[in-house]
């Protein structure tokens, strides 16, 4: 029932901005905590964001300053704003819902998006 569709992803410089939207049906998005997480190849799916129905936010160390998450409630839509792209920040970023609190372990998450490519490179 409920279902998660990122989208927005390519190819920017580095430097550059990019945002990407997580449309979502099956749920009252105020109702839910809404996370965003990447993964590189090789490495552990990491969370990036996450936005709690009660309006607070996180955000890792990795990005901290440069990403925000933000909700639209009249679109069923989450966003994810990324500024000043890295190449580290490359990978495949999915976005996640919950009806409990922003965990920062993927597996304790019960829905997610398909995933949508971010590459950083000039």
């Amino acid at each position: 029932q409920v279902q998660l569709v990122e989208s927005g992803g390519g190819l920017v410089q580095p430097g550059g901005s990019l945002t990407l939207s997580c449309a979502t049906s099956g749920l009252a998005l105020d109702d839910y905590t809404i996370g965003w997480f990447r993964q590189a190849p090789g490495k552990e799916r990491e969370q990036v964001s996450c936005s709690e129905n009660d309006g607070k936010t996180y955000y890792p160390d990795s990005v901290k300053g440069r990403f925000t998450i933000s909700r639209d409630a009249a679109k069923n839509t989450v966003y994810l704003r990324m500024n000043n792209l890295k190449s580290d920040d490359t990978a495949v970023y999915y976005c996640a819902s919950d009806l409990t609190s922003c965990y920062s372990d993927w597996q304790l998450w019960d829905y997610w998006g398909q995933g949508t490519q971010v590459t950083v490179s000039s």
